[in-house]
């Protein structure tokens, strides 16, 4: 069952993130430079080309990880007193879980961590971890690691998804799950900018190509 992913329609429907002239420099090599895009609230943008043409080091740059060489990353029609970072979710390559923890527990501290959208629960749920929520995170396959980190986007509210390859390990009924959810957020007004090989498969997805050689 899919449950509500994302409250905030009318706040983050007016919102833009703009970035101009961005340059990304990592171990002294110029990975990109002079890439801009501007999105609108419920745009799906998916960043697309080769392996080395920058696509997880753009997606980083707007999470904070990274510092631009050069240009400026901005937000507008969201809340002023924070940052892009702290109203951003960044689901990387890796599942940021505690192996010690139950996969409930892990949901749980996320979520009173970063402020709620829905309760543990519902956002099991929603993925279909409901029945392994009170096992050792450790024992999760690659597949129910994933959807437990999309867990995390449902349960906790914002309004900027950052998706770097996020079918990574999913299979056919995780991948429909991903995209259904990520409509969701899209029809709720968010903004999701995700790196891919592929185009995600929402009709409305807008391309940012990357050229970059690796």
């Amino acid at each position: 069952m899919l449950g509500a992913v994302s409250s905030g329609k009318n706040s983050w429907s007016q919102s833009r993130l703009l970035a101009s002239d961005l340059a990304c420099v990592r171990g002294g090599r110029e990975v990109f430079q002079k890439v801009s895009f501007a999105m609108r609230g419920g745009d799906v943008m998916a960043v697309t080309g080769p392996n080395g043409a920058g696509k997880s080091s753009l997606l980083r740059l707007v999470a904070g990880l990274l510092s631009p060489a050069q240009g400026r990353i901005s937000l507008e029609g969201c809340d002023a007193e924070l940052s892009i970072a702290e109203q951003a979710h960044y689901l990387g390559h890796r599942d940021a879980l505690k192996t010690s923890l139950t996969v409930g527990e892990n949901l749980a501290f996320w979520r009173d961590l970063l402020g709620g959208g829905t309760t543990v629960a519902a956002a099991l749920d929603t993925v279909g971890l409901a029945r392994v929520s009170h096992l050792p995170a450790a024992y999760l396959s690659a597949g129910q690691r994933r959807r437990l980190s999309i867990a995390r986007l449902i349960a906790v509210s914002r309004p900027i998804w950052l998706l770097d390859e996020p079918t990574s390990a999913l299979d056919t009924s995780g991948q429909s799950l991903l995209l259904e959810t990520m409509r969701r957020h899209s029809a709720a007004g968010g903004l999701i900018l995700v790196a891919t090989h592929a185009p995600p498969g929402l009709p409305a997805a807008k391309e940012l190509p990357l050229g970059g050689s690796p």
